[in-house]
């Protein structure tokens, strides 16, 4: 027999149609979110290797802690808000402390802190700031986006229209990927970092003040009365497991995807910029982003209607070619076309998976998942992604020069490497199809 996803009774009888205040809510806060976090995963890299340092593995340092603070968080705020409910507050609250947190960053310099320690240990000093207050900023960030807004968004939503409100949170971080490049780029240019992270942290802390006015709670969803400790390690636990297989398959093939972007997406913009020499990568980026968001939301559709497992292996093929078009993709023209195909094909994998996800939660442990979800999400693939791709980089021995310094490039064999760990994502999906055949 099949086991069925996890369900609450008022949801066969909610309609799949969702009203005007809650689409705001669900576009604006995620979008910002989103903003927040290609902040962090992108240009804060792009920040320590242009006035730091080059060296890959502390941009792969720099991202593992920081993934296992937002996995800490999430693992934490989740079941706490299955405890006491009130998800708006956490939302509204932790939007306010990330924005802050963000600004923070302008004002960590080489300049700033060569006052304060020794010369020849300046560099260390000022990216051990840095990946410090990295660490903070993404536990404030997973307890207010992950934890938080999407326990909420699981709350508000049902397994009918799950498809559709997924694609358009896949669609999310195109979408901010792009706002930060045609609005905040030309600032990381010429150097202006300060106000790039000003900027950046004011729009966060305004979007906690709009949460209050949008985010409502949902009354009557089931809530955790076990204590704290008990809900917060349920899901580790063996038996748990063996209670809900699909939701552990799904989240194995959640962490083989993140896995494999994660070997190339912390280098991304430096390897188009320095590697391939384009410098109109904003361009690039803008395409592809915009053509990649189009085919999420479409794909929404279709992923309600021919069933969401039945949808990954596709998704997973679409996203494969893209990376190994990457490979042999020079030029302008080819980079963006190879680049919409496997950014496409990444944004349905993600939808088609974090629809899943929400289907197979319990209802009474949503915030609990987002710890896991996180885990599968973020700790695993940016704990293991980033140093494959730093391994990967550093045996290439490529450099570039830079105002008469050596430093060292990504190279294509980055998208080599992503595209044979994403063949492991056919284990969990076939063991998937199998059960739902069964």
């Amino acid at each position: 027999m099949t086991q069925a996803p996890p369900q609450r009774a008022e949801h066969h009888l909610r309609p799949t149609a969702l009203g005007t205040r809650t689409w705001l809510g669900i576009v604006i806060i995620g979008l910002v979110g989103q903003i927040a976090w290609t902040v962090e995963n992108l240009y804060l890299n792009v920040f320590v290797y242009d006035t730091i340092t080059d060296n890959p593995n502390t941009i792969a340092t720099m991202v593992a802690l920081s993934a296992v603070s937002a996995t800490t968080a999430a693992i934490l705020i989740g079941p706490l808000s299955d405890r006491i409910g009130k998800r708006r507050v956490f939302i509204a609250g932790g939007y306010l402390l990330w924005g802050v947190s963000t600004m923070l960053f302008g004002f960590i310099t080489v300049d700033a802190l060569a006052s304060l320690v020794p010369a020849a240990s300046v560099v260390v000093a000022t990216a051990t700031a840095v990946i410090l207050l990295d660490c903070l900023m993404s536990f404030l960030g997973a307890s207010a986006n992950d934890a938080a807004f999407n326990a909420w968004v699981t709350d508000i939503t049902s397994p009918g229209n799950r498809g559709r409100v997924e694609s358009v949170l896949a669609m999310l971080p195109l979408m901010s990927m792009l706002l930060v490049f045609g609005g905040l780029d030309g600032l990381t240019k010429s150097g202006d970092w300060q106000v790039f992270f000003l900027v950046t942290g004011a729009l966060m802390i305004v979007a906690g003040f709009v949460a209050l006015a949008l985010i409502r709670d949902v009354p009557g969803e089931p809530r955790q009365t076990e204590s704290l400790w008990r809900a917060i390690v349920h899901g580790l636990r063996p038996d748990a497991i063996r209670e809900n297989p699909p939701l552990y398959l799904t989240l194995a093939a959640f962490a083989i995807l993140g896995i494999s972007t994660q070997v190339f997406l912390p280098y991304l913009i430096i390897y188009i910029q320095r590697y391939l020499q384009i410098e109109a990568y904003a361009l690039v980026l803008a395409v592809v982003l915009v053509g990649a968001a189009v085919v999420s939301v479409l794909g929404g559709r279709i992923i309600d209607r021919v069933g969401k497992v039945n949808f990954m292996l596709p998704a997973a093929g679409i996203y494969l070619i893209g990376l190994l078009l990457m490979v042999f993709a020079r030029g302008l023209v080819p980079v963006i076309l190879a680049g919409l195909v496997m950014m496409s094909g990444f944004m349905l994998n993600m939808a088609v998976i974090g629809a899943a996800i929400r289907d197979y939660s319990p209802p009474d442990r949503v915030g609990m998942v987002q710890g896991l979800r996180m885990i599968a999400m973020v700790l695993i693939p940016m704990v293991i992604g980033p140093f494959i791709g730093a391994a990967v980089i550093s045996g290439a021995d490529e450099y570039y020069e830079d105002l008469g310094q050596l430093k060292q490039v990504p190279t294509p064999g980055v998208f080599v490497a992503a595209a044979v760990v994403i063949l492991l994502i056919a284990i969990p999906v076939r063991a998937l199809r199998n059960r739902q055949a069964a």
